[in-house]
């Protein structure tokens, strides 16, 4: 195939905008009013699939006058530039084939289709079929907003045209098929739902869908024989419920009458049974009478031989406790003696003890005074000693002078020293004063640059936690990576900053430049994927543009008003510079003032520059494509928000090397203030050295006279400590002598008082005895006393007794009577007849055949009255639970709910039958429905996955639901991923990028190409938002699918192609050019063109 050749003019608004060809299949104009399919009867048919189109006409249709296209078999790439009317091509096929207005994303009015200033327009469309082509014309009223129809030649209704259309199986409202250019975003927002609807009438059989909608359907009819069939089942439960509570209220009336009976029976025997009890309570109250009478007369004869032994015991008593006080008495008498005689032995004691204790002290006295003497001579000697050692103390005076003299001058060099130390002190305060206000003017440059990041906190949050994420983990990349440039930037003059800010994009002002793409890779993958942060991320060029010249020196602008290029306007770190060179080309770009934009218009005939900056405005120069004609336009200046803080950084460079040179001062001063504290430390040494000498001479010099007075001083002491003395051993001798007297004196004592002790002890030996006869005789009169008193209670408890038993037997006496007389009375008994053996009671039987308890005998009723109160309190309450009761009523409302339950359960049986009958439709259905639809989404699945992987990407298509039984929830869910390091995500309109989005859709529309049936697939301008990479990618897949063969047609409209692309000789390539210098419909010949063409084929490989 030749290379596509272009040609271009300037637009012109009243010119026709036509279709040129480029080979037999591609565009014919025509000016005809009735389009005739021509180009169809020369083309092969047996290329074309059922329901291909095989010519399509145009007359006042958007931009065309008069426009006929042939498009091929295969691939139909259709390529023009933007505005020629390649998507017009498309709203013909969607309006021809009966799709509607709105599908589009133009208009909701057919009318708005026509060319503007006509009142009619025509859009005609050939499909091809093997029985003979479908031809479908559309004249379009625009003042009626009508539409008419004809099917070959023949008016029809739109009904009938939309019956053909989709009998070929085309769908121009579905996006897997029809995807037009304002809905290519769409697809993305297709739910699962929709794109599984979708892609079963575009590739699945006819009957798919059909089968989906049944099951729909019959999921819906399920669910209502469900709900009824729950609903009746629940009234039926209902039913059966209340009759049984009938039921009970029939057989609960006798049960009623058999409480009755039974409590009459119990009222009955209950006086008998109270009688019996009271006569039994007399007999043994009388019995216990009569033998308490004959305990009383015991205890009265048991008390006479207590009361006797008692008054003996008394006055035994009385006689010992006169006694024990005699001897008492005597007790008391000897050991009064016995303490005198003790008293006098203790005196005699420390008698001795002071004897000896005199003795001893002044043995002491005289032993240290000896002591004293010895050393008081010993320290005699010393001095002596000393004093002979002595020198002569009239050559120490020169010395003591000398040292004099020294310690003055030491004072003076200490006192300059300590001056120059307060000198380099003052000078060392004078120098920090300094440094902090130098700090000071450093830390407001520093908050000027916190406002910075403030701003950027403010407005992008998740930029500044970026921002942060990256001060604390800058180690783990290997280049350099900037902050965000509007933090880098720094306005030399803060009134340019709205130069800046207007030429460079906000997404780039808070981006993050890096030198190393895998340095932010791993930015984004923490940044933007793990912690979901919305960060932008650039890359700065390999060679760096800071430093790049611009085209045109400045001098040269300086005459229309320009003092500047925005390059120069601030300061940047090299890779930011760079960046914004590469991508803005500030170095390019020039700042003008007023006077520029006074002579804007020859700036922009005479300099050629692509932008401009004036005071207030920024002009873009482009040139037209067609005409070469110089456009301009200009915007108002927006006020600037982010770099209006300006950090004058050649200042604050200054300020740091001032602090640097104070720094290096104070060093100094402190190393000069060390060294003069160390000459003043070592002045002071010397001057206590030479102050310690002169003392020491001084102590030398009246040491012999200090040291003979000492020495007279002790000579004293010791002459009266030898005139002090003391004759030990006649003082011992005294002292021995008087401690013999007292010992014979303290022998005689205690021998009287060993005699004293033994009469004491004999007496007591006696008292002891009397007592223990006392206490014996007491004790026996306490028991005697205590059986006694014993006795006497209980006599008295047992005479009350007596006397309380008694008053009892005769008011049971008398109950016993009256409760005789009752009893007979409620048996209805005279008074002299007898008692009758047993009462039975008749119980009737219930009609429906449950009869009571049998008959109950009256003595087998309880004999106890609390059993009988407990029964009759039971019976009472269960017969008063039977009250209300209407037995007539009772029973037929229950035979008449029986028959009403009875049809129920038929009812309920044949919805059951109908809802089993359902289920085995949905059963089938399913079957039928599902294996197919699984197969399908697999092939999709494997030919999307495929495409994926040979991007080095991934993809899969399966299907989803979350209840298999929910059929309208059935969808295809679409998910891929672009990048290694990321996992699968669903295709959605939001999680992935605009390219993402368009490679995802264009390769699921390729996936489909060869499993489709629809004839036709349109896709228009797709690719306009992917990467050259993916883009050169995806055109080879379109290449090799479309064009094999029996696969379907395939339209793929784009504004433009990469170069070098592979192309195939199936598919056909058609260019769409506009322009004055177009070529009238009359005077263009396709024979011609063809002919011309062969002639430069043919000649080519012999050059």
């Amino acid at each position: 195939m030749a290379t596509p050749s272009v040609k271009a003019a300037t637009p012109n608004p009243q010119a026709s905008k036509r279709a040129l060809p480029r080979d037999a299949s591609s565009e014919v104009p025509s000016k005809r009013k009735n389009l005739i399919p021509t180009s169809a009867l020369s083309r092969p048919s047996g290329l074309f699939v059922e329901g291909s189109i095989v010519r399509i006409a145009m007359e006042n249709f958007l931009t065309y006058d008069i426009c006929e296209v042939s498009p091929g078999p295969h691939l139909n790439m259709i390529i023009g530039a933007n505005g020629t009317g390649k998507s017009s091509i498309v709203c013909a096929i969607c309006l021809g084939l009966a799709g509607k207005p709105a599908f589009m994303g133009r208009a909701d009015k057919v009318g708005f289709f026509v060319k503007r200033g006509c009142s009619k327009g025509v859009v005609e469309i050939e499909l091809f079929r093997t029985s003979g082509n479908l031809i479908i014309t559309r004249e379009i009223d625009v003042i009626k907003n009508q539409s008419f129809w004809f099917i070959n030649k023949k008016p029809v209704t739109q009904k009938i045209v939309e019956e053909q259309v989709a009998a070929l199986n085309i769908q121009v409202g579905n996006l897997c098929q029809f995807l037009p250019q304002d809905k290519v975003g769409e697809f993305a927002k297709l739910s699962k739902i929709e794109l599984l609807e979708a892609t079963e009438k575009s590739i699945g059989p006819p009957e798919m869908h059909r089968y989906h909608c049944e099951l729909k359907n019959f999921r819906e009819k399920e669910k209502q024989l469900e709900t009824s069939c729950k609903e009746k089942t629940e009234y039926l439960e209902k039913m059966v419920q209340r009759n049984e509570r009938y039921k009970q209220d029939v057989e609960r009336f006798y049960e009623r009458k058999r409480h009755l009976d039974l409590i009459e029976m119990l009222e009955a025997k209950r006086p008998w049974v109270e009688y019996e009890n009271v006569r039994q309570e007399y007999e043994g109250v009388k019995l216990v009478r009569d033998r308490v009478k004959e305990e009383v007369r015991k205890l009265k004869e048991g008390q006479i031989p207590m009361t006797r032994r008692i008054e003996e015991i008394e006055r035994q008593r009385r006689t010992l406790e006169t006694r024990i006080k005699e001897k008492a008495t005597d007790i008391k008498e000897a050991s009064q003696k016995c303490k005198q005689k003790q008293d006098l032995i203790e005196r005699k004691d420390r008698h001795i003890k002071e004897l000896q204790q005199a003795l001893t002290v002044k043995q002491n006295e005289e032993h240290d005074r000896q002591k004293r003497i010895s050393n008081t001579r010993k320290m005699i000697e010393d001095l002596q000693n000393e004093l002979r050692t002595a020198e002569n103390c009239e050559n120490l005076q020169p010395q003591i002078d000398a040292i004099t003299n020294d310690l003055r001058r030491v004072q003076e060099e200490k006192g300059l020293c300590e001056g120059e130390i307060i000198d380099k002190q003052r000078e060392k305060e004078m120098l920090e004063k300094q440094k902090r206000s130098v700090g000071d003017h450093i830390i407001r440059f520093d908050n000027l640059m916190n406002q910075k990041e403030d701003k950027l906190r403010q407005r992008y949050r998740d930029t500044y936690d970026a921002v942060l994420w990256l001060r604390n983990n800058r180690d783990r990349f290997k280049q350099r990576v900037c902050e965000p440039i509007m933090l880098t930037i720094n306005m030399k003059d803060n009134k340019n900053a709205k130069y800046v800010e207007n030429h460079i994009s906000s997404n780039d002002l808070r981006a993050f430049v890096f030198e190393s793409q895998g340095d932010m890779e791993i930015f984004l993958r923490e940044v933007r994927d793990n912690k979901k942060l919305r960060v932008n991320a650039v890359i700065a060029p390999k060679i760096s543009y800071a430093d790049k010249a611009p085209s045109r020196s400045l001098n040269e602008l300086k005459q229309y008003g320009f003092f500047s290029y925005l390059r120069e306007l601030f300061d940047a770190p090299d890779p930011v510079m760079s960046y914004l060179c590469c991508q803005y080309h500030i170095h390019e770009v020039p700042v003008g003032t007023e006077r520029t934009r006074e002579r804007i218009e020859r700036v922009i005939q005479e300099t050629g520059l692509r932008q401009i900056y004036t005071a207030e405005e920024k002009y873009v120069l482009k040139t037209s494509f067609y005409s070469n004609k110089v456009i301009s336009s200009n915007t108002s200046l927006k006020v600037a928000q982010f770099l209006t803080v300006t950090v004058d950084l050649e200042q604050r460079r200054h300020l740091e090397e001032q602090l640097k040179e104070i720094n290096r001062k104070l060093e100094a001063v402190e190393s000069g203030l060390v060294a003069l504290r160390d000459t003043n430390k070592h002045l002071e040494l010397k001057d206590n050295e030479l102050r310690l000498k002169k003392k020491e001479l001084l102590e030398r010099k009246t040491k012999k006279r200090q040291l003979e007075q000492k020495i007279s001083s002790k000579l004293g002491s010791i002459r009266l400590m030898e005139q002090d003395t003391c004759n030990l051993e006649e003082e011992e001798r005294k002292a021995n002598t008087k401690i013999k007297e007292i010992n014979v004196q303290k022998a005689k004592l205690v021998t009287e008082l060993t005699g004293l002790v033994k009469v004491c002890t004999s007496l007591h030996i006696q008292k002891v005895d009397l007592i223990l006869q006392n206490t014996t005789l007491i004790s026996e009169k306490n028991k005697l006393e205590a059986d006694y008193m014993a006795s006497s209670s209980q006599l008295r408890v047992t005479e009350q007794q007596f006397v309380e038993l008694d008053e009892n037997r005769q008011r049971l006496l008398q109950k016993c009577k009256e409760l005789m007389k009752r009893a007979r009375q409620v048996c209805n008994l005279t008074a002299d007849q007898a008692v009758p053996q047993e009462f039975q009671t008749q119980v009737p039987t219930i009609p429906n055949g449950h009869n009571s308890s049998p008959p109950m005998a009256f003595q087998d009723l309880p004999n106890t009255l609390d059993e009988i109160d407990a029964l009759l309190t039971e019976e009472r309450s269960r017969a008063s639970c039977f009250t209300g009761l209407n037995p007539s009523q009772v029973v037929d409302e229950y035979t008449k709910r029986e028959i009403e339950i009875q049809q129920l359960t038929e009812e309920l049986k044949g919805k059951k039958a109908e809802l089993e009958e359902y289920r085995e439709n949905i059963s089938q259905v399913k079957e039928r429905w599902l294996n197919p639809l699984k197969e399908l989404v697999e092939k999709i699945n494997e030919k999307f996955s495929n495409f994926f992987s040979s991007m080095q990407c991934a993809g899969e298509v399966d299907l989803h639901t979350e209840n298999e039984e929910d059929y309208d929830k059935y969808g295809i869910r679409i998910r891929v991923k672009f990048r290694s390091s990321t996992q699968l995500h669903e295709l959605t309109p939001h999680h992935q990028s605009g390219g993402e989005r368009s490679v995802s859709t264009m390769l699921y529309l390729m996936a489909l190409q060869e499993l489709n049936r629809c004839p036709f697939r349109v896709v228009d301008e797709i690719n306009q938002g992917m990467d050259p990479i993916n883009e050169r990618r995806v055109f080879e897949m379109v290449v090799n699918t479309a064009c094999k063969e029996n696969t379907s047609q395939y339209f793929f409209i784009t504004p433009k192609l990469l170069q070098n692309l592979p192309y195939s000789e199936k598919m056909t390539v058609l260019f769409v050019y506009n322009g004055p210098h177009m070529l009238e419909p009359n005077r263009w010949n396709l024979k011609a063109f063809q002919r011309r063409r062969r002639r430069i084929t043919f000649t080519q490989p012999s050059q």
